[in-house]
């Protein structure tokens, strides 16, 4: 990896971690407790999760030919169940961290489930 690289985006994201920081102390309180910013604020960490687990997607090994049975597939598969599971239970529960956790046990489950009963 490039190191200049790594410095840019290092330093690009305490700009950003900064900006984020500092901006609410910037923004008048009546723009501050308007309930659509109450809404943003309560679905962020949901969203720049599910941000973070669609970039990792692990697709790029999948091909015309990638078959159902392959452990590409199943990853693949795997990823995208968690994902909507996570989803659901976030909605229902507003909990990120229980949502993580089963995000994280059903990435498993899914891998063993699909191994055990499509090989």
């Amino acid at each position: 990896m490039n190191s200049s690289y790594l410095i840019f985006a290092t330093f690009a994201m305490a700009a950003v971690t900064f900006v984020t920081r500092a901006l609410p102390a910037l923004i008048p309180k009546k723009i501050l407790d308007t309930p659509w910013l109450h809404r943003l604020n309560e679905s962020l960490p949901l969203s720049v999760m599910v941000l973070l687990i669609l970039t990792s997607l692990s697709y790029q090994n999948l091909s015309k030919s990638t078959g159902i049975n392959s452990a590409e597939m199943h990853l693949i598969m795997a990823q995208i169940g968690a994902l909507l599971l996570v989803l659901f239970v976030y909605h229902i529960s507003r909990q990120l961290l229980v949502s993580m956790v089963v995000g994280i046990a059903a990435i498993n489950g899914f891998l063993w489930l699909f191994n055990a009963l499509l090989i």
